[in-house]
C-alpha cells in the first residue's frame, strides 16, 4: 500500500492532491500541520484504516482491497463520504457547471441552448434518481451518469460556434473533465468498497461470545422522529427540510439508529417501526 498510519497527512497529499477531496468530506478539513494521518484521523472522529483504505482506492485505480482489509473498515465512514459527495454534486458543482454553461453559450442560437440544457437537465436527474436510489439499495449503476456528462463535454468541446469565449470554454472543459474525474473515483469507492462491504457485513461470521445480542441503546425522541420518516420512504433531503435539519445531522441521526436497531435497511427499519408501535402498519404504502 502506498500509504500508511504513520506518515504526515501533508505527506500523503503530496503524493496525490486529488486526496484533499477525500479528506474534506471525510471532515478533515483544518491545516495538517505536521502531525500523522493516525492522528488526525483520530482528531476527527474517522476510523484510520478506512481513511487509508479509501485513499488506496480513490488514488491508484488498479488497487483492489482484500476481504481483510474490508473487515477492517468502518462502514459509517464510508458512508460519510458517500454522502458528502452527493451533497457536493448536487448542491454545489452542478449548479455551478450549469450557471458556467449558460453564461458561455450566450452567442448560441436558441435551438443550440436548448440542446445543451436539454443535456444538463438529463444529467441533473440522472444524478438525483442515482443518489436517491443508493439511499435504498447498495448496487449502484453509473452508466447513464457517464453517458450524459460525456455528451455535455463533447457538445461543448467539438460543436459550440466560435463566437464562444474561448477562455470561458476552456474554464468549463476544466471543470467538467474535474467533475468526471471526482465521479470516477466516487464509483471506484462505491464498486470496490461499498458494495463489498456491505456483502461481508450481511453475512458476518458469529462466534460463540457474540451470539448474546448486547442491549440496545434506546432511540431518542428526534431518533423517532427520524426512524418513522425513513420509514415512510423519504430520502435524506426530504427527512431534511421536514424536520428543519442539515442532511448531514439527517445522516447522523440515522447512523445512529442503526448502531443502536443494528438494523442497516430501510424495509428492516420499516418493520422495527412498526413492531415498537411507532407508525401504522396501514400508513405504509
Amino acid at each position: 500500500m502506498r500509504f500508511s498510519r504513520n506518515m504526515k497527512m501533508a505527506g500523503l497529499v503530496e503524493k496525490d492532491f486529488h486526496l484533499l477531496v477525500l479528506c474534506s468530506r471525510l471532515g478533515i478539513d483544518r491545516s495538517f500541520g505536521e502531525q500523522t494521518v493516525e492522528t488526525l484521523c483520530r482528531a476527527f472522529g474517522v476510523d484510520t484504516d478506512t481513511f487509508l483504505l479509501l485513499c488506496e482506492v480513490y488514488s491508484d485505480p488498479l488497487f483492489r482491497p482484500s476481504g481483510a482489509l474490508l473487515r477492517s473498515c468502518r462502514v459509517e465512514d464510508v458512508l460519510e463520504y458517500l454522502h458528502r459527495s452527493h451533497d457536493y454534486y448536487l448542491e454545489d458543482a452542478l449548479p455551478r457547471l450549469i450557471e458556467g454553461i449558460e453564461d458561455l453559450t450566450q452567442p448560441c442560437t436558441t435551438a443550440q441552448k436548448q440542446v445543451i440544457r436539454s443535456f444538463l437537465a438529463d444529467f441533473r436527474r440522472e444524478l438525483e434518481h442515482h443518489f436517491a436510489s443508493e439511499e435504498q439499495s447498495v448496487i449502484p449503476n453509473h452508466a447513464l451518469i457517464h453517458e450524459t456528462l460525456s455528451d455535455v463535454k463533447n457538445l461543448i468541446l467539438k460543436s459550440l460556434p466560435g463566437s464562444c469565449d474561448p477562455k470561458k470554454r476552456l474554464a468549463i472543459l476544466n471543470a467538467i473533465y474535474t467533475l468526471q474525474y471526482d465521479i470516477d473515483r466516487h464509483t471506484r469507492i462505491e464498486d470496490h468498497v461499498l458494495v463489498p462491504l456491505v456483502r461481508l457485513k450481511t453475512y458476518p461470521r458469529r462466534t460463540a461470545c457474540d451470539m448474546e445480542e448486547p442491549e440496545r441503546e434506546a432511540l431518542s425522541e428526534r431518533e423517532k422522529e427520524i426512524l418513522v420518516s425513513v420509514a415512510h420512504g423519504l430520502l435524506n433531503k426530504e427527512i431534511a427540510d421536514k424536520h428543519n435539519i442539515s442532511i448531514n445531522t439527517v445522516i447522523t441521526h440515522r447512523k445512529n439508529i442503526t448502531r443502536k436497531t443494528g438494523i442497516k435497511t430501510v424495509a428492516g427499519l420499516t418493520a422495527y417501526a412498526i413492531l415498537n408501535n411507532l407508525i401504522d402498519i396501514n400508513s405504509i404504502e
